[in-house]
């Protein structure tokens, strides 16, 4: 039978073990990210597709670059209209065009003063084949094109492109893009739009 002075030892040592047991999970779990103040950049764009394996209308050139443009951090509100093009609406062509107009978010840094600020969040963003859904391994000369020239007017870090296409064949083909991108943070974050100077 354990007497008083052995219980409350064994009770402690109990004690001290769910301790450092919570501590030790504590340490473990993922931190927070840290939102970071950005400003919203507008930019348009006019998208050439040149490729060998893929033939698109302009339409549905416009309609796959919209999904790019969003799975990449592009504000919610992107457009992508069909270009110019001499095969008509619904037909493929071999010079697609589209328009692209967007905001992403780019840090403010030291500049405080532009109005208004947006609780911005870094993301890792993973393109592949069927991620987004509506992409396909024959999008891969898109995914390479759209890496090169749109990409570079996000906010990006830490990109690992390990895309590879074979021209006039989808077989053999990859699209393996990774990035982290700087955009707006989720609701469930706080985003919102933040004045610098609120009204008292």
């Amino acid at each position: 039978m354990l007497t008083p002075t052995r219980l409350r030892t064994a009770a402690c040592r109990s004690l001290i073990c769910a301790v450092l047991v919570s501590s030790a999970a504590f340490a473990g779990a993922s931190p927070t990210p840290p939102h970071e103040p950005g400003t919203w950049q507008k930019h348009e764009y006019s998208f050439a597709y040149l490729g060998f394996t893929s033939t698109y209308s302009c339409d549905g050139l416009a309609s796959k670059l919209k999904i790019l443009l969003i799975a990449a951090g592009a504000r919610a509100d992107a457009t992508a209209r069909p270009g110019a093009c001499a095969s008509g609406f619904g037909r493929p062509d071999k010079f697609a065009r589209a328009d692209l107009s967007f905001y992403t978010l780019a840090p403010a840094g030291a500049d405080k003063s532009a109005e208004p600020l947006i609780n911005g969040i870094w993301s890792s963003v993973a393109i592949a084949a069927r991620k987004p859904r509506e992409l396909a391994t024959g999008d891969c000369e898109l995914v390479e094109q759209f890496k090169s020239n749109v990409l570079p007017l996000f906010t990006t870090r830490n990109v690992e492109s390990r895309t590879t296409c074979i021209p006039h064949q989808e077989s053999g083909s990859a699209i393996d893009l990774k990035f982290e991108s700087f955009g707006a943070a989720a609701k469930g974050h706080h985003a919102q739009q933040t004045p610098t100077n609120p009204a008292s």
